[in-house]
């Protein structure tokens, strides 16, 4: 069974698919438990474009409404949306306006259309930025976008509202547009009881954590599309996943159009009561997302308990943990690396290790163009939503280096080399920066691009090399995997084992291998590929930059730093516009509000490209964005950071997010950026408010450690004597490379780094004040490795060097 996209809660619980049956709701006892969907979903046909539509945006303000209405009479709109009022004069004119200029004028991304191939229907959303919120411009449901203007609309007409929240690259969020919100007969029904709001989760991660975490209350599970129905005080009374379209033909499962009844019919029967039920859920929401400050302090207890449910829970088959689908978030590699580490737990390096090399030989993996999908839908690593998202990629890439430092094995190096490359190939904008995503599917279907029969690999590769291409990619003598017609790529033999199977060498085997995978890639290149979301956000940027910067660093290789360099340059000129960042840039221009994330995740990556260079920029940068997100963001009485500025829209609850989910959490990648902040610049102001985060939320760490895998990286941090390392050198800093390739190939994850010439170091003792006074001796590149600013004697080899760094690490204290 496909379910629903599933969020991976990171609770001790397992992750329910979000199509399976939720919890009775007590609390509403006329509607009964809708069923969950079971066995595939037979779809129509639609047009399903590649390309989001660049939308310039509607005149505002100078023409009047009158004037643009009389400008564009002679591109008014075909139809108003089935069952909605018609469109005011103004903004009928803005709609048309935008349609006028938006390639969906002639390849409208809908069923519904004119004789002349023109989109029957157009909403609110041609109006904006959001490539899903374009996506949905031509439904015929009448779309509003988040803001007061649809829940003022609510109130006036005394309707409940219907808030979906998704993304553009989401597979189930397709499935309900083509199901559900393509339907006239439910979009009417919608239009004429409802005002429906849609929400891109990536736009607004801020809205989609307050309304997930109601789903979550009220079914124990969350996932994408998610739907919620709420009064027009912005409070939810009924909520779920996806929804089938209509009733099941034996009548045990509910459709949407039948919910939309019942709930419609339950509010407007007895709104007292569906106030009341909504307003004790928004109570249950504030109090999981903003919980009262903490007093204790986490230590070593919560790192060890959190691994010891690791090592109960671990798939020693399959890697990962024991669960019937796989997300490589649900395992935090990067923990298990750090503390074994600092334990010498061989059973922590054996764990992360076979989860690295399941997900890297697995269907997870795309073989051909490099990249990792989102999660498998089973548990080997085999069948995947096919879906590519930035942050995973970006994530996995950090998860490999870190693995290869750990090992020297020179295949994690490979696999992070690989999906930078891809990344560098197929998801970088002409000026720099990331896109976000590509859609799992193509052609209308889920994983249409990636999949294969035997007959398709022969023709590609040609009859010299199709047995070995069918051997190595795991179509020789095995059942297809995907739809039992088509096979998922996997890598399970080595060159070595391939050779032996082929009577080549392993070096004929190895070349004849990248001849396959280039005539296969170059084949696939053919098909119709999955749509690209093309915005790029500054959180997501942030992490990819921080992967790129790392590599450069690790793997010697300064075109990755290159490449996170011109990333970070083109985000601070134009997604900070006077001085605070946004949320995310498109058609180079910024779009949205900086959340906590945008500002933590980027920090980070200025952090890792000050220490790849050593350019004072990143670092000045860096302490800059600091300052704005200290001054609007932190708690100055509990301690922690806040989702949102304080000069932002006020939701139901302004969460302070302390647990991840498929990303981490905002504050904990903050705490290790005050952290690496502080031992660099010794600013106790940075000390004092990471310690503030780690107490604020040690309550809720203590509870589920597993939950806060990256805020016990900081605690990890917190718990060593991070070392401080400077390699200073003569003038144009000649003489530094022997000492960064001795680093690289340490695992030393708890320090900070600075490569500067003399000059430069003297220039920057005002920022980094424990490098005064340390010099190039004897006119050659000299290393110093400092703990609390207390340095081993300097170090003019790097043999010398990589012995100081090699110092056996500090065991966990008690407690």
């Amino acid at each position: 069974m496909r379910c629903a996209e599933a969020r991976s809660w990171p609770s001790v619980t397992t992750t329910i698919p979000a199509c399976s049956r939720p919890r009775p709701r007590r609390w509403l006892p006329s509607l009964p438990s809708r069923p969950g969907a079971r066995g595939p979903i037979q779809r129509p046909p639609r047009a399903h474009r590649r390309s989001i539509p660049s939308i310039s945006n509607a005149v505002r303000g100078v023409l009047g409404g009158w004037l643009l209405a009389l400008v564009f009479a002679g591109g008014a709109l075909a139809d108003p949306p089935p069952g909605a009022a018609p469109f005011p004069p103004e903004l009928e004119a803005r709609l048309a306006q935008a349609l006028e200029t938006s390639p969906s004028r002639t390849q409208p991304r809908t069923r519904h259309r004119m004789p002349d191939g023109s989109p029957r229907y157009t909403n609110r959303l041609i109006l904006e930025q959001s490539p899903y919120l374009l996506q949905h411009a031509h439904n015929p449901v009448n779309w509003f976008p988040w803001g007061d203007e649809a829940f003022a609309q609510a109130e006036q007409l005394n309707r409940p509202v219907l808030l979906s929240v998704g993304y553009s690259t989401c597979h189930w969020c397709h499935v309900m547009e083509e199901e559900s919100f393509e339907d006239p007969e439910i979009a009417e029904y919608m239009n004429a009881n409802y005002i429906a709001i849609k929400v891109d989760r990536e736009e607004r991660p801020d809205v989609d954590d307050v309304y997930m975490a109601a789903i979550h209350a009220m079914s124990g599970r969350g996932g994408w599309p998610m739907t919620v129905w709420l009064t027009p005080a912005r409070e939810p009374f009924y909520g779920g996943t996806y929804f089938p379209p209509r009733d099941s033909p034996n009548g045990k499962r509910r459709g949407f159009l039948t919910v939309l009844r019942q709930l419609s019919g339950f509010y407007t029967q007895d709104r007292l009561k569906a106030g009341l039920r909504a307003s004790a859920i928004a109570e249950t929401i504030r109090e999981a997302l903003a919980p009262p400050p903490s007093v204790g302090v986490p230590g070593s207890d919560d790192i060890k308990r959190a691994l010891a449910h690791y090592k109960r829970r671990f798939d020693a088959k399959n890697g990962g943990l024991s669960r019937s689908r796989k997300f490589p978030s649900s395992l935090p590699i990067v923990l298990l690396l750090r503390s074994y580490r600092r334990t010498g737990d061989a059973e922590l390096l054996q764990m992360a290790r076979k989860t690295l090399d399941a997900m890297r030989r697995g269907g997870i993996y795309d073989h051909l163009g490099g990249g990792f999908h989102r999660y498998t839908t089973e548990s080997t690593w085999t069948v995947p939503h096919f879906e590519k998202m930035l942050y995973d990629n970006a994530l996995l890439v950090v998860a490999y280096l870190e693995a290869f430092q750990v090992t020297s094995e020179e295949a994690y190096a490979a696999v992070a080399r690989d999906v930078l490359d891809y990344v560098a190939r197929e998801m970088t904008s002409p000026h720099g920066p990331f896109y976000s995503a590509t859609d799992a599917d193509s052609e209308g279907e889920e994983g249409v691009f990636f999949v294969w029969t035997p007959k398709q690999m022969r023709e590609a590769v040609g009859p010299e090399h199709a047995k070995l291409a069918l051997s190595a990619y795991g179509l020789a003598g095995k059942r297809p995997n995907f739809e039992r017609t088509h096979y998922v790529l996997r890598r399970d033999l080595s060159v070595e084992e391939l050779a032996a199977a082929h009577g080549m060498t392993p070096s004929a085997t190895a070349s004849a291998l990248k001849e396959i995978r280039a005539k296969l890639y170059q084949e696939r290149a053919k098909r119709e590929p999955p749509l690209l979301d093309d915005k790029q956000l500054v959180a997501w940027n942030g992490l990819m930059i921080s992967a790129f910067a790392r590599a450069g660093l690790v793997l010697r290789e300064p075109r990755y730093v290159e490449q996170a360099a011109r990333a970070a340059a083109y985000l601070l000129e134009h997604a900070r516009p006077h001085g605070q960042l946004a949320r995310y840039v498109r058609n180079q221009k910024p779009y949205g509000t900086g959340l906590l994330d945008d500002y933590a995740f980027l920090e980070a990556g200025l952090l890792d490209l000050f220490e790849a260079t050593g350019d004072a920029r990143w670092l000045a940068d860096t302490r800059a964005l600091q300052r704005d997100l200290d001054a609007r963001f932190f708690d100055d009485e509990a301690g922690g950071y806040w989702i949102s500025p304080d000069d932002g829209e006020r939701l139901l609850v302004r969460a302070k997010p302390a647990s991840d989910g498929a990303l981490p959490s905002g504050n904990s990648i903050e705490v290790m950026n005050l952290l690496r902040l502080y031992t660099l610049t010794t600013d106790g102001d940075y000390q004092m408010r990471a310690e503030m985060c780690v107490r604020v939320f040690s309550d809720s760490l203590h509870a589920a450690p597993t939950g806060h895998a990256r805020m016990l990286e900081a605690v990890d941090f917190m718990l060593d004597r991070p070392k401080e390392i400077l390699i200073v050198t003569p003038e144009g800093r000649d003489g530094a490379e022997p000492f960064l390739r001795e680093l690289a190939g340490v695992y030393l994850p708890n320090r900070v780094l600075v490569t500067v010439s003399e000059s430069e170091a003297k220039a920057l003792v005002p920022e980094v004040p424990w490098l005064e006074r340390k010099r190039a001796l004897r006119d050659a590149a000299t290393a110093y490795v400092c703990e609390d600013r207390v340095c081993d004697l300097p170090a003019r080899s790097s043999k010398v060097f990589g012995e100081q760094l090699r110092k056996k690490p500090y065991p966990y204290p008690e407690g």
